[in-house]
C-alpha cells in the first residue's frame, strides 16, 4: 500500500542518522523502560590508563562503548574528534577481528570479553546450526553423488575384480595346484651395464707385495728378534695362544672338557654374596640371641634359633658349637638334639642321637630320627626301632615304622605283640586280621569288637572277611550256588545290622552319607556284596516316608556320577524292594543296567519290572525291544507283546509296536490282522493312520483311501490324514491336482493351525507351477497363524522359485526383511538370510545372526557351512561339533557334516560322525524327514539314511 502523497514532504528528514534529542529514551512513549548495560559503561581501567578526557577509546565490544556518542554518561564528540581518532588508529592486521573490524578484536588490549557477548555469540552459534541442519541433508546427498560419480569415474581395483573373486568360489583345489608358480621374470630384461674398470695405484701394487714377500735369509742388523711393527700379526698370536689354553682344559680323545659342571655351579652356589644391609641385621640378631641364651640357657628355641642363624649366615662351624652347647644346657628337649643332628653329618648325628637317648630314652621323635639315618640298611634300621620299643612300647608310631620293615610272618608276631601295646588302634587290629587266617582273622576280628566297641571299620571287615571266605570257598570256574550265595548275603547282612545295633547302644551318630562312603570304599576294594548290605540297612537313616523315592534315586544318579556302579545298583534294588510299584524307579534301574550291566541282568529287572507294574507300557516295549535288537529272539519279542497287550488290551503304543515288529519281519498280513484288531479295541487316530500307511507301503492305494476316508470322519482334526489324503490324490493320475487341492482346503479348514498341512497344499501348488496360487495360500496361512517362520521361509522360498535369477532373488530378499522384522528371533529365517546374501556381505550377516540368535541350531549350521565354503575345514568342524551337541535330534545337521567329511575327513572321523548319529537317532530336519519319510527307504537305519 502505498502512503497518500499528503503525508509525504519534499524535504524529508533523515531521522535514523540525525542526533537525538537531550534525555530522549527509545521506547518510553509506549511504556519500555531504558536500561544500562555494561557495553555502554565500558571496561574497567587501571589507575595508569588514560581517562575519556585523555583521548578516544580504543577496542569496544559488539554494543556502544564508554565514550560512544549518545551513552549514558560518556564524552560527547564532535566530527573532528571522531576525524581525528580514526587517523590514530592502528589499521595493522594484529589490530583485525572478522565480526568487529579494526580495534573491536580480541586482540584489543584493553577490549573485555563480557557475559553479555558470551550470550550474544551462543545465539549466533545456534543461528547457524540451526541453519546447517537444515542444509545438511541437501550436502550429504550431493557428497553421496559427487561420491558414487567418482567411484563410478575412477573405480578402485578390489570391485574391478569383485565378479572374479567371486568366480573363484568354484575353483576346485586340483585347478589351484595346477597354477604355476610366478617366479622372478625381471632379471631376463634387464640390460647388462657395461663394466668399468679403474686403474691401480703404482703404490698401492708395491705395498700389496711387499706385504706377501718371504724371506729365506736372516738380516743382519735384526738377527732372529721378533719384528714389533706388526700389531695385527701379535692380535691373532694372541688369540692362537687363547685356543691353545681352552683346547688345554678338553680331553683330547673324547673332546669333552674336564671342568666337573656340577661341582663348578655347586662352588658358584656356596658363594653367598650378602649387603650391607644384610650384614648388618646378621649383628643384630646376633647379638639378641647372645643376650637370650646368656639370661636364660635352660631355653632350648633360643639355642635352635642361634644356631640357625649362624647357618643362614654360612657359619655352619659356629651353628655346630653353638647347637652343641645347647645340647649340653638343655639336654632333655629333643627338639635340640634333632637340631644338632641335622646340622653335624650322618656319622656325627648318630653319636649325636646315642647320647640324645641316654638323656630322653622315651622320646619318639629321636627314635624315628635315628632310624631314618640307618636308610640303606634294613639290620640296623629294624634294630634301631626295636631298641626304641623296649623304651616306649605304648607308640604307635615306632610300632608302624617297626611292622613296615618286616615280612608278613615276623609282621603278623609284631602285630600280635603290637595290639595288646596299642589296643586302641584299629589300623593294627584290622592288619592283623589281613595276615591271619579266616579263623583267626574272625577271632582278632572279635576281640577288635569287644576292645573298640566304637569303630564301625571293625563291623565292615567282618563282613569283608565273610565275602572273601565265601568267594574262596567256591571252586575255581565255578558260581557259587544260587542258596549258598543267598544265605552268605543274608550273614554279610546280618553283621552289618549288628554293628549299626551295637554303634547305636554306644552312642555313634554316623547319618546316611557317611554310610554311603564306606559302603563306596567297599566296592572298591572288591567287596560288592557287603557294600549292597550296608546300602540296604543303612540308606534308610533319616529319611521321610514320603521322600524316599527322590532321596534314593537322587543318591543313586550321584554315585553313578562318581562311578560307584555296585552302590548305586544296591540303591536301586532296595529301592525296588520297599516301593515296587514305582514305574520311574524300575526305568531308571532299566537305564543303569543297559548301560553298564548284561543283557541276562536287564532281561531279568525287565521281567520283574513287568510284573510289579503290568499297567506300564513302557517297560513292556523296552523288554520286546531288547529280545528283538539285542538279543536277536522276535519270537521271544512277540510272546512279550502278547503278554503286553493281555494286560493293555486298549494301549495304543503296544498295538503299534507289535504292528511294527511284523512289518519289520516281512509279515504284512500279520500286519494287517493287529491293525485290524487294534481298530476295533484301540480305535486311536494313530491307528487308524498306521493303518493307511501299512496299505500304502504295500502299494494298496484303494485301500489305503479308504481306510483314510473313514478315518477322516472319525477324526477331522488330525492334520496328517489329511496330509496323507492330500499326496495320495496327488499321485493319482486319475484325480488329478483339482483332487488334491480339494483334499487340502478341506483339510485347512478343519486343521487351520496345522504349519505342515499348508505347507503341503503349498507344495501341490509349486509342483502345478502355479506360483500365485501357492502365494495365496501362503499370505492366508499367515494371517491364520501370525509371526511363523516355517511359513515365511516358505513364502521367501516360492518368491525365488517364480522368477530365477537376479528379480526373484531381490523379491526373496525383501519378504525375507519383513519376515525377519515379525520374527526378529528365528533362527531359521536368519540362516536363510546368511546363506541367500551375496559373497561379501555374508560374513557381516552371519555376525548380526548370530547376536539375534546365538545358540540356534540353524544359524550355526549356516555359520559352519560359510567355513566350509571358505575352506577354513578346522573351524568349519567346530562349529558342525557344535551344531550336532546342541540338537542332536536335528538331521540336517548330521548329515551336512558327515557330507563335509567325507570331502574333507578321514575314514576315522566318518566313522565317527555316524557312530555318533546313530546313537542321536535324529528325528527331524527338513531333508532329513524327506529321505526318511519316502517309502521306498521306510527299512533303512539310521546309518543308511545318513549316507543317502
Amino acid at each position: 500500500m502505498q502512503a497518500p502523497q499528503s503525508l509525504v514532504g519534499k524535504n524529508k528528514v533523515d531521522f535514523l542518522n540525525a542526533a537525538p534529542p537531550v534525555n530522549y529514551v527509545a521506547g518510553l512513549g509506549r511504556g519500555a523502560t531504558g536500561f544500562t548495560t555494561r557495553s555502554d559503561i565500558g571496561p574497567a581501567r587501571d589507575a595508569a590508563m588514560p581517562g575519556p578526557e585523555a583521548g578516544p577509546t580504543m577496542g569496544r565490544g559488539r554494543g556502544r562503548g564508554a565514550g560512544g556518542p549518545g551513552a549514558p554518561g560518556g564524552l560527547k564528540r564532535g566530527a573532528d574528534d571522531e576525524e581525528d581518532a580514526r587517523e590514530t588508529q592502528d589499521y595493522s592486521e594484529s589490530n583485525y577481528d572478522e565480526f568487529e573490524g579494526y580495534g573491536g578484536g580480541f586482540s584489543d588490549p584493553f577490549g573485555v570479553y563480557t557475559q553479555e557477548d558470551k550470550e550474544a555469540d551462543e545465539m549466533w552459534d545456534s543461528v547457524d546450526k540451526r541453519i546447517d541442519e537444515r542444509r545438511k541433508k541437501r550436502r550429504e546427498d550431493r557428497q553421496k553423488e559427487e561420491l558414487t560419480a567418482l567411484q563410478k569415474e575412477r573405480p578402485k581395483i578390489q570391485a574391478q575384480f569383485a565378479d572374479a573373486k567371486r568366480d573363484l568360489s568354484g575353483v576346485t583345489m586340483q585347478e589351484w595346484d595346477a597354477l604355476p608358480e610366478v617366479g622372478d621374470r625381471t632379471w631376463k630384461q634387464r640390460q647388462k651395464r657395461n663394466e668399468r674398470f679403474t686403474p691401480v695405484p703404482d703404490t698401492l701394487l708395491e705395498k700389496a707385495r711387499a706385504d706377501t714377500q718371504q724371506f729365506t735369509s736372516i738380516d743382519e742388523n735384526k738377527g732372529t728378534d721378533t719384528p714389533l711393527d706388526d700389531l695385527t700379526q701379535i692380535g691373532e698370536a694372541r688369540k692362537t695362544h687363547l685356543a691353545l689354553q681352552l683346547r688345554g682344559a678338553s680331553d683330547s680323545v673324547t673332546g669333552q672338557t674336564v671342568v666337573d659342571p656340577k661341582g663348578y655351579l655347586t662352588g658358584l652356589g656356596s658363594i653367598k654374596v650378602s649387603s650391607e644391609t644384610e650384614i648388618g641385621d646378621i649383628k643384630k640378631a646376633r647379638l639378641l640371641l647372645k643376650s637370650v641364651t646368656s639370661t636364660n640357657p635352660k631355653h632350648p628355641p633360643g639355642w635352635i634359633a642361634a644356631a640357625r642363624l649362624e647357618e643362614v649366615a654360612g657359619k655352619l662351624g659356629t651353628a655346630r658349637k653353638l647347637i652343641a652347647q645347647g645340647c649340653k644346657e638343655c639336654p632333655l628337649s629333643e627338639d635340640v638334639w634333632l637340631e644338632a643332628a641335622r646340622l653335624n653329618t650322618p656319622d656325627v648325628a648318630k653319636g649325636i642321637l646315642a647320647q640324645a637317648v641316654k638323656s630322653i630314652p622315651t622320646s619318639v621323635k629321636i627314635w624315628l630320627y635315628a632310624s631314618g639315618l640307618e636308610r640303606g640298611n634294613l639290620k640296623a634300621q629294624k634294630r634301631v626301632l626295636r631298641r626304641g620299643l623296649e623304651f616306649v612300647p605304648n607308640s604307635e608310631r615306632l610300632w608302624k615304622a617297626a611292622i613296615e620293615l618286616e615280612e608278613p610272618d615276623d609282621a603278623r608276631v609284631m602285630l600280635s605283640r603290637a595290639v595288646e601295646c596299642c589296643p586302641d588302634n584299629t589300623e593294627m587290629w584290622l592288619a592283623l586280621a589281613q595276615l591271619e587266617t579266616y579263623e583267626n582273622a574272625r577271632k582278632v576280628l572279635n576281640k577288635a569288637r569287644e576292645t573298640i566297641p566304637r569303630d564301625p571299620a571293625i563291623w565292615i571287615t567282618a563282613a569283608e572277611l565273610e565275602e572273601a571266605h565265601m568267594t574262596n570257598a567256591a571252586p575255581k570256574g565255578e558260581a557259587v550256588p544260587a542258596e549258598v550265595a543267598t544265605a552268605q548275603e543274608n550273614k554279610i547282612r546280618a553283621i552289618i545290622r549288628r554293628g549299626c545295633g551295637v554303634l547305636a547302644l554306644h552312642h555313634v551318630i554316623m547319618d546316611r552319607d557317611q554310610w554311603l562312603k564306606e559302603a563306596e570304599n567297599a566296592e572298591r576294594r572288591g567287596s560288592p556284596v557287603t557294600c549292597a548290605a550296608i546300602v540296604r540297612e543303612t540308606s534308610s537313616f533319616n529319611v521321610e516316608d514320603e521322600d524316599r523315592k527322590k532321596t534314593w534315586a537322587d543318591d543313586a544318579e550321584a554315585c553313578m556320577a562318581r562311578g560307584s556302579i555296585t552302590t548305586a545298583r544296591a540303591l536301586y534294588a532296595h529301592a525296588l524292594e520297599v516301593l515296587p510299584t514305582k514305574k520311574s524307579l524300575w526305568l531308571s534301574a532299566a537305564h543303569l543296567e543297559k548301560l553298564h550291566g548284561t543283557r541276562d541282568s536287564l532281561d531279568t529287572l525287565l521281567q520283574r519290572a513287568v510284573t510289579h507294574c503290568p499297567k506300564a507300557e513302557v517297560l513292556w516295549l523296552m523288554g520286546a525291544k531288547e529280545r528283538w535288537i539285542t538279543h536277536k529272539d522276535v519270537a521271544g519279542a512277540r510272546r512279550i507283546l502278547q503278554l503286553a497287550s493281555a494286560a493293555n488290551p486298549d494301549s495304543e503304543q503296544i498295538w503299534l509296536a507289535a504292528v511294527k515288529l511284523h512289518g519289520e519281519t516281512n509279515e504284512p498280513d500279520k500286519a494287517r490282522t493287529f491293525l485290524a484288531r487294534a481298530r476295533e479295541v484301540a480305535p486311536t487316530q494313530r491307528v487308524w493312520l498306521k493303518s493307511a500307511i501299512l496299505e500304502r507301503e504295500e502299494g494298496d492305494m484303494h485301500a489305503a483311501k479308504a481306510l483314510l476316508d473313514e478315518a477322516l470322519v472319525k477324526f477331522p482334526t488330525f492334520d496328517k490324514l489329511w496330509m496323507m489324503r492330500g499326496q495320495l490324490a496327488e499321485q493319482d493320475p486319475a484325480a488329478g491336482v483339482e483332487a488334491a487341492r480339494e483334499v487340502f482346503q478341506r483339510g485347512v479348514k478343519s486343521c487351520p493351525h496345522s504349519i505342515p498341512l499348508w505347507l503341503c497344499a503349498t507344495k501341490l501348488e509349486e509342483n502345478a507351477a502355479l506360483m500365485a496360487k501357492a502365494r495365496a495360500v501362503l499370505e492366508k496361512a499367515r494371517l491364520l497363524n501370525p509371526k511363523c517362520p516355517e511359513l515365511w521361509l516358505a513364502a521367501i522360498r516360492v518368491e525365488v522359485a517364480a522368477a530365477p535369477g537376479a528379480s526373484g532373488k531381490k523379491a526373496g530378499m525383501a519378504l525375507l526383511a519383513k519376515a525377519l522384522q515379525e520374527c526378529p528371533t528365528s533362527g531359521l529365517l536368519w540362516a536363510e538370510a546368511v546363506l541367500m546374501e551375496a559373497k561379501p556381505q555374508q560374513r557381516a550377516r552371519s555376525l548380526g545372526a548370530l547376536r539375534r540368535c546365538e545358540n540356534d541350531p540353524h544359524v550355526i549350521l549356516a555359520v559352519a557351512r560359510l567355513f566350509w565354503q571358505d575352506r577354513k575345514l578346522d573351524k568349519a568342524r567346530s562349529w558342525f561339533n557344535r551344531v550336532v551337541a546342541l540338537n542332536p535330534d536335528l538331521g540336517d545337521a548330521w548329515a551336512t557334516f558327515y557330507k563335509f567329511e567325507v570331502q574333507y575327513g578321514g575314514e576315522k572321523e566318518q566313522a565317527e560322525v555316524v557312530t555318533r548319529c546313530v546313537a542321536a537317532d535324529p528325528h527331524h530336519g527338513e531333508q532329513w524327514c524327506k529321505v526318511s519319510k519316502a517309502i521306498e527307504n521306510r527299512k533303512l537305519q539310521t546309518d543308511q539314511i545318513l549316507k543317502r
